[in-house]
């Protein structure tokens, strides 16, 4: 029976979704002066985070400092949630330190589903869309109710909600995440449209009760005795308020899960969802490293007012009487009772090759996708996808240049350029090995390299920016301060570069010489330091890492150099590869599906050679 349509409102740009990308998305539209609008199937869970209840961790950590320093809001919600707070990765370098904090799942979604109802020009709607459609007059959104919406611009943060089934052993449903109602026919209108969808998995473990699990034969893992903030613009640092725990699998666990493996969909081939490749179920785990004796599961609390824990590792779809069984062989879980199954999912996502840099579709002119969507796994991966379409939408509008994060420039900027120059075969998650430049990529360093850009488009207040400025001025002057400070040799001194193992001074010294010995650092010197100033900690961070690493530094910046020059030789969009003459067969099909948008997208594209790039280098030079 077809559902009678009326006329309802004109925006400038929709967002379907309101998971971390579609919130992001819809507030930065807003913030931006666009008339927006955020579709969401239920009020009841905008920024729901239905798997880990964290925000953060290796590489995750800095997309969320770059989404602050740019204006998004993941950051702040994140710290003013936050249960307990860890710095990863202290014992290796800089480059990969990485915040990550226990949220308050329940509290973080409260604060941003009033976030997005407070923000002006955002109006927040319930709804399922069901179809999409061009018309003259732009975009058409129809609802399951029958309204009809006509937007500009219009951005896809589903999430695991499109086309959404869930998988419990040999049981399966159309869902989508924790009980809520899928949007199964917005797939089949996309599909119609042209979009080249395909099928991604994603899974989750379960979550059981507080009071059932023996914490006295468990690791205690705690936070940080000292906490950082997400958010540049905190200033108080969140407070630790709970523990999480370790526990380990062992040899009962796999046999039950080895003995009943044939009962996960998974394996039985019921799913054809390509699952995450760094983030496998515990029965994938199992199987993949069959040589492993045991693996880690952290048991973290889902929030202060709920007796829900997370078993985080643990992600399953094996029959709920199998979960209950291996659970069960786990040393403190012998009794654990599951408040929710863990579960798999299975969604529709897009083939991120058809979309453009600004996270733009080639082929549908004001088409956006972001997050899942796009193929990604994480929350932080979405919401920096979806701040990034947000902005590019709203450009769309005003008729300005899209915003296009270089690899260079940013961890968000590999993201998306992994995405779109790539694709991805798995979900894609980030990690710090994906950044050829991660040693200037740094979390502590995201608002230098990202603020200005975030104040420039208006995302970033006068008052912000002017707090930024005043702490980079602090740290070139002490930098510079250090560089003509000299010590002279004394026994105290002597003393203590003996106690730390390096080589005792017979002359002066320059500080920064000192700072830079391996077994030394800016703190353990602060007592010869007679002129030394009274900084804020991020900033004496800053000061230590850039003269410890000056050499690494400026070396890893003229490679930037080199690549920001291929960047900006930028190609045209109506050029014809087949008649390039001299391409490979394989670089002309590449290039005419990727369609980069410079010799640098060009170059990091797979079966594009070297040669191809002198060749297409010859051909526009002659062009021009």
């Amino acid at each position: 029976m077809s559902i009678p349509k009326y006329k309802a409102d004109n925006y400038d740009i929709a967002v379907i979704g309101g998971g971390h990308a579609g919130v992001e998305a819809a507030l930065a539209g807003a913030r931006l002066g666009l008339k927006t609008i955020m579709f969401t199937i239920t009020l009841d869970w905008v920024g729901n985070m239905p798997c880990n209840p964290s925000i953060g961790g290796t590489a995750k950590g800095h997309l969320v400092r770059e989404l602050d320093a740019l204006g998004g809001e993941m950051g702040k919600a994140a710290d003013a949630n936050t249960l307990q707070s860890r710095m990863l990765n202290r014992g290796k370098g800089p480059a990969v330190y990485s915040l990550r904090a226990q949220i308050d799942r329940r509290r973080y979604s409260e604060y941003m589903k009033h976030a997005v109802e407070l923000q002006q020009n955002l109006d927040v709607k319930q709804a399922e869309v069901v179809s999409v459609e061009n018309k003259e007059d732009g975009w058409h959104l129809t609802t399951n109710l029958g309204a009809d919406f006509t937007c500009k611009t219009v951005i896809f943060a589903t999430g695991t909600f499109l086309g959404g089934r869930v998988y419990v052993g040999e049981v399966n449903y159309e869902s989508g995440p924790d009980g809520t109602f899928p949007a199964t026919r917005l797939s089949k209108s996309l599909k119609e449209l042209g979009v080249p969808l395909r099928r991604f998995k994603t899974g989750t473990p379960a979550r059981v009760a507080r009071d059932s699990i023996d914490y006295s034969v468990l690791e205690l893992q705690e936070g940080d005795e000292k906490t950082v903030p997400f958010s540049f613009s905190t200033k108080t640092p969140p407070e630790n308020k709970v523990v999480c725990h370790i526990a380990y699998t062992n040899d009962d666990t796999k046999e039950v899960i080895l003995k009943n493996i044939n009962r996960s969909p998974l394996y039985a081939g019921v799913i054809s969802g390509v699952g995450p490749r760094y983030c496998p179920s515990i029965e994938d785990k199992i199987v993949r490293f069959a040589d492993k004796k045991r693996h880690q599961l952290f048991i973290e609390p889902c929030g202060e007012n709920t007796e829900e824990m997370y078993l985080q590792g643990m992600s399953s779809s094996l029959p709920e009487e199998v979960q209950i069984k291996f659970y069960h062989t786990i040393k403190g879980l012998e009794n654990v009772k599951i408040m929710r199954n863990a579960y798999a999912i299975e969604y529709d996502c897009v083939d991120p090759t058809a979309l453009k840099p600004s996270l733009e579709f080639k082929d549908f002119d004001g088409l956006f996708g972001a997050g899942q969507f796009n193929g990604s796994s994480g929350y932080e991966e979405a919401a920096a996808q979806g701040l990034i379409a947000g902005i590019n939408a709203a450009m769309k509008v005003l008729g300005k240049e899209a915003l296009i994060l270089s690899r260079a420039s940013s961890y968000i900027g590999t993201l998306i350029d992994d995405l779109v120059t790539k694709g991805c075969s798995d979900p894609y998650r980030m990690m710090t090995s994906r950044s050829e430049y991660r040693l200037l990529l740094r979390q502590d360093n995201a608002d230098e390299r990202l603020m200005p850009k975030g104040f420039e488009l208006g995302l970033i207040s006068k008052e912000q920016y002017d707090e930024f400025l005043e702490k980079k001025a602090e740290k070139e002057a002490e930098i510079e301060r250090i560089n003509n400070t000299y010590l002279s040799p004394c026994d105290a001194l002597n003393d203590v570069l003996i106690q730390n193992e390096t080589t005792p001074l017979s002359t002066g010294c320059c500080l920064a010489d000192l700072i830079k010995r391996p077994q030394l650092n800016y703190k353990i010197l602060a007592d010869f330091d007679k002129n030394r100033p009274i900084l804020p900690d991020d900033v004496c961070e800053k000061v230590e890492i850039e003269i410890k690493y000056e050499g690494y530094i400026s070396r890893q910046q003229a490679q930037i150099n080199e690549t920001l020059r291929l960047e900006s030789k930028l190609i045209p969009d109506d050029i014809n590869y087949d008649d390039v003459y001299g391409l490979r067969l394989e670089a002309k099909e590449k290039l005419n599906k990727i369609r980069p948008h410079s010799i640098g997208q060009a170059g990091r594209i797979s079966g594009v050679s070297p040669s191809d790039i002198s060749v297409l280098l010859i051909y526009l030079k002659g062009r021009s």
